[in-house]
């Protein structure tokens, strides 16, 4: 990719023919307005793109703009933003941010090239969406304070098994919480076509007061919301250890190129 092209070919996803519905991704912003963004027929395939600057787009300056956190967000932004309308066209695979291309002919090589793989994926997602669910453990009610000098100055005996006793209620509420996940995580692959286990978030994501012990996608067929949402509140009535959050319909990121089979 060098900066002395005028533009290249910037690819926000990958779709099956489109419906009349495409015709309202020619009034999307995309990353690089005021380029239209459109269809770009690629044999079997059609890809959603758009021409961006090559002095804006290429590798370093590319690298520079996002690494400013807030045209990161906007790129990010937009490019989710062109998704999401082609799904309401055709069935979609998303790629990832800032896959750029050489010019039209470039990215029709590179969409050949991967023409079997894109087709299954998008036999796998047509009428599905992903969800998210999240599972986080509670933390327990911090310990009461000392009320006298005299409870301050318990024994060293008292005092080491009191820690010994907070220790193991901290791996008990661990232990229901991992079990509660595994319920929660059986309950929704029995609803979905696919899943994958993604990295949970750390206490700067979740606070102090809650740990992640479960960070799912799972993909499922359109129309089965009521069904997901019950069997979520089900669980939720049944354990009020942990909390459960759902998230969605997302355009199927996480299953572009693979997933788990329940």
């Amino acid at each position: 990719m060098t900066a002395h092209q005028s533009t290249l070919t910037y690819v926000f996803a990958v779709c099956g023919p489109p419906g009349p519905e495409a015709e309202a991704l020619g009034g999307l912003s995309g990353v690089a307005p005021p380029a239209p963004v459109r269809t770009l027929a690629a044999g079997p395939l059609t890809a959603v793109v758009q021409d961006v600057p090559a002095a804006d787009y290429a590798e370093e300056a590319l690298r520079e703009r996002l690494s400013d956190r807030a045209e990161l967000e906007r790129c990010a932004r937009a490019h989710h933003e062109v998704i999401t309308a082609s799904m309401a066209a055709a069935p979609t695979v998303p790629l990832p941010l800032a896959t750029l291309y050489r010019g039209e002919e470039r990215a029709r090589e590179a969409l050949r090239a991967r023409e079997e793989s894109l087709l299954t994926a998008l036999g796998r997602i047509t009428g599905r969406v992903e969800w998210g669910v999240k599972v986080y453990a509670l933390a327990g009610q911090p310990a009461a304070a000392a009320s006298s000098p005299g409870a301050a100055a318990a024994s060293g005996r008292a005092y080491l098994e009191q820690l010994r006793s907070r220790q193991r209620g901290r791996e008990e509420r661990q232990g229901a919480a991992l079990r509660a996940a595994e319920r929660v995580d059986t309950v929704v692959r029995g609803l979905a076509v696919a899943a994958r286990r993604l990295r949970p978030h750390g206490a700067e994501v979740t606070g102090p007061r809650r740990t992640h012990v479960l960070n799912a996608a799972y993909l499922v067929d359109r129309g089965r919301e009521r069904q997901l949402r019950a069997a979520l509140a089900s669980l939720r009535r049944d354990d009020a250890s942990v909390e459960i959050e759902l998230s969605g319909p997302w355009a199927p990121y996480s299953f572009a190129d693979g997933g788990t089979a329940p």
